[in-house]
């Protein structure tokens, strides 16, 4: 992590944000979220905006409880604290690999059908399953309308995008008749076998087994297609590996030069390579990106291309582009072994 001149202002805004949650915490009994002017104000907009029933969502407030837990978890994601090293281990195991050879085993006709459908890899899908829900064993325990309500209106770092992605859960479930209350998911207000925020739901979630309805938290099958939609509307390519271990020979002119702090492929192989980035077998106009990973056995260079770029649309995150990318190809390599053996 790279520290500049402004962690002073990091931690002075961190102090009084912290001042402020603790006022907003000490009574015991926080002011309902239904009776408050900025929850007010929200419903009066969305009655007027998308002709919601005021009582319906004065009701749902009114239900709705503010989550400390969920402000603490979110304030220190594992992609923002966590080395390579300890990431990768937690994600890439063996268990996680062998059951998603199993996975895709009992659902490979579903599987392969995605794939042709919407021309992403299949591997890819079952990886994604794999580090969100761990194959759809693992949904979330908390009320996604807590979640968001939480994180929409006690959270200011983001509450603007939380607060949206609350009106989508809103229209989401008014949509697909579901009990707004009822909704489990994660601390984040993501749900179903691919973690989906409510707007993702809304607009990549598929019926994929053809029963009229999209249901990504039950259903298997529109899960795996949902996922591949989703990628494919991200333009998955699948011509290049997502990402390539590469060899750097000045660590510290790369370091300084070279290695992105962004997600954005804002160089070309032929770029990197005449910096010293030693990158083989691919076409020097591609689009590219330089980044360090800290791993368990040292430093860790990698060339990230189109497809890495397409997984970080997925969770904006290097530590989960890489993860998923090597659990895909890991699931894949276990396979192949299983089915020659």
């Amino acid at each position: 992590m790279r520290i500049s001149g402004k962690l002073c202002l990091v931690f002075l805004w961190a102090a009084s944000f912290g001042a402020s949650a603790s006022t907003l915490q000490s009574d015991d009994h926080p002011t309902p979220y239904a009776e408050r002017a900025d929850v007010q104000a929200y419903i009066q907009e969305l009655v007027a905006e998308h002709a919601f029933s005021r009582s319906w969502l004065e009701a749902a407030f009114a239900q709705a409880r503010q989550r400390d837990d969920i402000i603490e978890r979110i304030s220190a994601p594992a992609e923002k604290v966590w080395t390579w090293g300890r990431y990768r281990k937690h994600l890439v195991d063996d268990a996680r690999i062998a059951q998603g050879v199993e996975f895709w085993a009992a659902h490979e006709a579903t599987i392969r059908r995605a794939s042709q459908t919407f021309g992403v890899a299949q591997e890819m899908i079952v990886a994604i399953l794999g580090i969100e829900t761990l194959y759809g064993r693992i949904k979330g325990n908390y009320r996604v309308i807590d979640a968001l309500t939480t994180l929409g209106f006690d959270y200011p770092p983001r509450a603007k995008f939380f607060r949206k992605e609350l009106t989508e859960f809103l229209l989401l479930v008014r949509e697909e008749g579901k009990d707004p209350l009822a909704v489990m998911g994660s601390y984040a207000g993501a749900m179903g076998y691919g973690q989906f925020i409510s707007s993702s739901y809304r607009y990549y979630a598929v019926d994929f087994d053809g029963d009229g309805v999209r249901d990504i938290w039950q259903d298997p099958v529109d899960a795996v297609g949902s996922i591949a939609n989703y990628f494919s509307k991200h333009r998955w390519s699948g011509q290049y590996p997502a990402a390539v271990p590469v060899v750097v020979s000045d660590h510290q002119m790369a370091d300084a030069e070279l290695v992105d702090g962004s997600l954005n492929l804002s160089r070309t192989v032929g770029e990197l390579r005449a910096k010293g980035v030693q990158v083989e077998g691919l076409d020097a106009s591609l689009k590219a990106a330089l980044y360090k990973f800290e791993g368990d056995q040292g430093t860790e260079y990698w060339v990230a291309l189109h497809d890495f770029y397409v997984i970080t649309r997925y969770n904006r995150s290097t530590l989960y582009a890489l993860a998923a990318f090597q659990l895909a190809q890991a699931i894949k390599a276990e396979r192949l072994t299983s089915q020659n053996s």
